[in-house]
């Protein structure tokens, strides 16, 4: 299923192979089109890495209790030739400009985890 010009459904499923439940996959969209934002800025491909995570998978993971990824509303990526930090200058700028939805954005040596949460949250992996 196609949920914006360049992400599909199944690049936020969850690794375990859980099926995704129907709110969940509201968020998903909703996550999905702020990544969208940043795709068409970038003019890069961004891979992610992570999406929605089923509690099963979260715990085996060692993900937070409460992480963002149970609710389908974060994922980790990777855009190539650019550092985690790099893209985070540029989601933060694009969140100043009201493009791209206020969320947690964690810097983390070979990745960015970005999360729709509504509140400002920051911090290094």
């Amino acid at each position: 299923m196609k949920l914006t010009e360049n992400f599909s459904k199944s690049e936020f499923e969850c690794h375990d192979g859980s099926e995704m439940p129907k709110d969940v996959l509201e968020n998903v969209k909703e996550l999905a089109k702020n990544m969208q934002v940043l795709r068409d800025e970038l003019g890069l491909p961004i891979h992610l890495t992570n999406g929605y995570r089923s509690p099963a998978h979260n715990k085996k993971v060692g993900g937070a209790k409460n992480s963002q990824h149970l609710y389908g509303k974060a994922c980790d990526m990777k855009v190539k030739g650019m550092t985690p930090k790099q893209v985070l200058l540029v989601i933060e700028r694009l969140i100043k400009e009201g493009k791209m939805m206020q969320g947690g954005i964690g810097v983390y040596n070979t990745f960015l985890h970005y999360d729709c949460r509504l509140t400002r949250a920051r911090w290094n992996g």
